[in-house]
């Protein structure tokens, strides 16, 4: 076995990219200045090759000829090492080697190989890396490396020539049984081996499983503990909002046997009864995603995942993999749905956070920021499916606690929404190959992080690899067509454990565990149970199906491996080389955990006084500029751009409208079908300021919001479902599970309201972040209680959705609905460093009667663009229609401020829910006003030729702003290259 290193260079004049990129991290983090750097990537291959098949491999399939040069050698030889000639002078550079720690996924090495086997080459492993030369000093160049080449949870840095014998990793595994004695444990030793085992039990469940076993009159082995623990971890069980819950506030006292079942669930439950045989949900809050019909051959899946603890550890990699995750969410609800879209939203710290700011442990704000979008970025994309919503938050109290909602549509033909394993079915595993990436993944993910998290669970954060999914969609969909199995789930949180243990929840399995395919040698059956490596599902195959099942997959370059069997036991039996390791009743698996009644209660914030804002034209032109140069409110292109929101070519409303592609659209319409206009609209609403007021109003506001950006487009309100994501901090703190309970409250009095069902949903506890200071004192900070509502809407026809950008000089402009004083939490008061006021509240009756009203407007085309009021208000919603669209408006607001109540500012920046301003043809002006006439609606002004902003009060101007400033503004702040 020879070990080759290939060096890819830019041609001379060629743009370096790499080193840009770190130059700029570099300057944005402050490092000295005069910095030099050169940067190459490259590719290791072990293997029986000789030089010139080398050679072959670096022109033919890894250099682009016209842009990049390569050297190719055997490692360590001195010819490697010297920067090239051509690529600037650097004196006394030192070199650095970044290249995947053993045992990480290499998607790109994994490719390669692949692609060195088909040009007859045998590589029996390929790793890439990245190398650079710098001009810095030995001090200078460790914290770079440390801060900006690497994330030491995933990749190791060498300093200087690469000295390595061979690629392979892992060896050979010696199996050896391993019992976990507890029955003789105190409490406080059953907590040591729950916390050092990265089990993340409780006392009370420790206790329980003490006594199961007790009474079975044996240990459990370590593969029994394992599968306890991730089936009742709080990712997988969902077992705090699903529990027992005693909550009062101040309207008394409420218990729940299952706060979800009784909210949530109840709510679309009651829906569903009321609809009758209108009903259009299909499968809800049963499946790995909801469905709902969409028309007479297909139905819609939809699911939005959090993964936000492996995004704050590896961000590239934990986004990368939060949707990839997603995506096999709809591929295993009933029997596997084409993914046709993709949603994301993002919850950051300021990304100019100086890093005296930042606590001890986490990676610097921008460092997450640019990692998780790239990792949403190539996932998407290199499947070949469309990003086409999204939002992001920025707060401070994110910073050790980064969210990653991500989000995936499907479409599900009719009929096959079904699934059930059956006796004598094959279990059968198809994808990815094993190894210890991810292991602990669930139960990592359902407690808090701490200063140590990054060296304690780097094992808990996996590597993608997006053609390995596209290839298992793929195969999937050609053996669904062809009946070929019973049942389909993907691999999660949990692995095979939580895949093969909830499929054969009410039948019974055995597991053959060394049938599983690794990807390296040396994994135990234990690991091998509980790995979450990516791109794997579990399908129950019936037996006379397997050799066509095998010979689909084979055909599409997908692995197919028969791992055991679904027999009617009850029991969930583990096996390794004929040796039984495992067996567990799945009684107690999934019902045997205790129940816990959980105290909770909130004390509602008593509103301070709105403060007061001067009416005068500089300070309301400053505020508006404010808002738009916020970061919550500046334009998101530098994320957007980087996204393929056209590919499947179904796409009518993209994430940027206008005639530049440079307005931001409310939300998004699919035409998932082309030779259909029937369409899909895809939107969210979050708003975590209004937490910290009530998170009742919180609740509701996102709601609102989700619901409006809908409307906004063209979405029928009686043909929109919702999904709730909650992440929250801490919830064995009775305030904070409180808090929770509150928000779930709105959800269902919202959803009953307006007949708009939750299909789906998931929470993320526990997102907190805990580090010791410089004085030695323990400091925690929890993320802002933060409730995602994702709705998905219906257009019948796609034809007359609607945009945001103003479209024609002498439209009329209208606002459409009532402006409160409702100030808090508003961005308004947080770029002028003030607090107070009453935080904005929905009044469904009210609300739901104007967004009948819009759509039917919409849908006789009396609307030629419509736009939601949410942060900053009137006047942000104003700017963004008019730069958009290239056109100037001219607002009065004096009516609108003597028939509202509310003074010049209030006006001009409250965030009252269930608002729009819309710009109306003047030829249909008069049916406008007719149709909404028992509204309230105020006719403000027009759109015009000049190219401004003028909004005024009687005769005072209060603002006058061209477009190119409001729209300079607009795009600064995330202006990155």
């Amino acid at each position: 076995m020879t070990l080759w290193e290939i060096d890819i260079h830019p041609k001379e004049g060629q743009p370096d990219h790499l080193s840009r990129s770190v130059a700029n991290e570099l300057e944005f983090l402050r490092f000295a200045k005069g910095i030099q750097i050169v940067a190459a990537q490259g590719y290791l291959i072990e293997g029986s090759i000789d030089l010139g098949s080398v050679r072959r491999a670096a022109k033919e399939l890894l250099a682009d000829p016209i842009v990049e040069s390569w050297i190719a050698a055997e490692i360590g030889d001195p010819a490697l090492e010297p920067l090239p000639s051509g690529r600037g002078p650097i004196d006394k550079p030192i070199l650095v080697h970044v290249l995947p720690k053993p045992g990480v996924m290499d998607p790109a090495g994994l490719s390669t190989q692949q692609a060195l086997a088909r040009m007859g080459l045998d590589a029996t492993a390929v790793r890439t890396f990245r190398k650079y030369w710098l001009g810095a000093s030995a001090e200078d160049v460790r914290r770079i490396s440390q801060k900006v080449l690497a994330n030491d949870s995933i990749e190791q840095v060498i300093i200087g020539q690469l000295e390595l014998d061979r690629l392979q990793v892992g060896t050979s595994y010696e199996f050896q049984l391993l019992p976990v004695p507890i029955s003789q444990l105190d409490d406080s030793e059953l907590m040591k081996l729950s916390r050092e085992g990265q089990l993340h039990l409780s006392i009370a469940e420790m206790l329980t499983v003490q006594k199961h076993y007790r009474e079975l009159g044996r240990e459990p082995t370590d593969i029994e503990l394992e599968t306890i623990a991730q089936t009742w971890s709080e990712h997988c069980s969902h077992k705090t909002l699903a529990g027992r819950i005693a909550y009062r506030d101040e309207n008394g006292e409420m218990h729940f046997e299952n706060m979800l079942k009784e909210t949530i669930f109840a709510a679309t439950n009651r829906i569903r009864e009321r609809l009758g045989r209108d009903d259009w949900c299909v499968k809800v809050f049963k499946d790995n995603a909801g469905i709902v019909t969409f028309d007479d051959d297909y139905h819609v899946v939809f699911k939005v995942e959090t993964h936000n603890h492996p995004s704050a550890i590896e961000p590239y990699g934990g986004a990368n993999t939060g949707i990839g995750g997603v995506i096999r969410d709809p591929l295993g609800t009933g029997l596997g749905a084409k993914p046709i879209c993709n949603t994301d939203v993002f919850c950051f710290a300021p990304p100019d956070m100086e890093d005296g700011e930042l606590p001890s442990g986490v990676l610097h704000p921008r460092k997450i920021m640019t990692g998780v979008v790239a990792g949403v970025r190539d996932y998407g994309n290199r499947m070949g499916i469309p990003t086409v919503n999204g939002a992001v938050f920025f707060d401070p109290r994110y910073v050790g606690n980064p969210l990653v909602y991500c989000g995936n549509v499907g479409l599900l033909p009719k009929g096959k929404e079904d699934k059930q394993a059956l006796p004598g079915d094959w279990i059968v595993a198809i994808g990815g190959r094993t190894g210890r990436d991810g292991i602990h993944g669930a139960t990592f993910s359902s407690v808090e992080l701490t200063h140590e998290s990054e060296s304690i669970s780097g094992g808990s954060v996996q590597i993608g690899n997006a053609v390995m999914e596209k290839m298992v969609r793929d195969a999937l969909l050609k053996a669904r067509d062809e009946g070929l199995f019973h049942a389909v789930t993907d691999c999660g949180a949990g692995g095979f454990s939580s895949a093969i243990g909830e499929m054969g929840e009410s039948i019974g399995a055995e597991v053959w565990l060394e049938k599983a395919p690794l990807k390296y040698e040396g994994l135990s059956y234990t690991e091998i149970w509980i790995s979450e490596a990516q791109e794997r599902m579990i399908l129950a195959v019936p037996q006379d199906k397997w050799d066509r099942l095998d010979e689909i997959c084979r055909g599409e370059g997908v692995e197919a491996t028969i791992l055991g069997q679904f027999l009617p036991t009850g029991l969930l039996r583990l096996m390794y080389q004929g040796t039984e390791v495992g067996c567990l009743s799945m009684e107690f698996l999934h019902q045997g955990r205790p129940p816990v009644i959980r105290q909770a209660f909130y004390a509602p914030v008593v509103p301070s006084p709105e403060p007061n804002i001067n009416d005068d034209r500089a300070t309301i032109e400053s505020i508006l500029l404010k808002i738009l140069g916020s970061p919550n409110v500046a334009s998101k292109h530098w994320i957007i751009r980087q996204y393929d929101h056209e590919v499947q070519a179904g796409s009518v409303v993209k994430p940027l409208v206008g005639p530049n592609c440079d307005g931001p659209s409310d939300a998004a319409v699919v035409r998932p079908r082309l030779n259909s206009h029937r369409g899909l609209v895809i939107s969210c609403g979050m708003n975590p300021c209004y937490g910290d007021l009530d998170t009742y109003a919180m609740a509701a506001s996102a709601i609102d919001e989700a619901v409006r950006n809908a409307i906004a487009v063209g979405a029928d309100p009686s043909r929109i479902a919702l999904l709730d994501n909650f992440c929250w901090g801490n919830t064995d703190r009775a305030e904070t599970l409180g808090s929770l309970v509150r928000a779930a409250l709105a959800c269902r009095d919202l959803a009953l309201a307006w007949n708009m069902p939750f299909i789906s949903g998931k929470d993320s506890l526990n997102n907190e972040f805990s580090w010791v200071d410089r004085r030695g004192e323990r400091k925690t900070l929890s993320i802002p209680p933060t409730l995602l509502i994702s709705a998905i809407g219906q257009i019948p026809d796609v034809r007359q959705s609607v945009t945001m950008d103003l479209k024609k000089p002498g439209n009329r402009i209208y606002l459409l609905g009532a402006t409160r004083h409702e100030m808090g939490g508003s961005h308004a008061l947080l770029v002028s460093g003030l607090s107070g006021g009453v935080v904005p509240s929905v009044d469904p009756s009210s609300a739901l009667r104007i967004f009948n009203k819009l759509h039917e407007a919409i849908r006789r085309g009396f609307v030629r663009a419509c736009h939601d009021l949410s942060e900053g208000g009137l006047a942000v919603a104003a700017a963004e229609m008019a730069f958009a669209g290239n056109l100037g408006m001219h607002l009065q607001i004096e009516a609108l401020c003597k028939e509202n109540f509310v003074d010049l500012p209030v006006a001009l920046f409250s965030e009252s829910n269930s608002r729009f301003l819309v710009e109306v043809p003047e030829s249909c002006e008069a049916d406008w006003q007719s149709h909404v006439a028992e509204l309230a609606c105020y006719r403000l002004g027009e759109v015009t030729e000049a190219t401004e902003l003028m909004i005024a009060a009687g005769d005072r101007a209060l603002v006058q702003l061209s477009l190119e400033q409001l729209k300079k503004v607009w795009l600064a702040p995330l202006d990155w290259t």
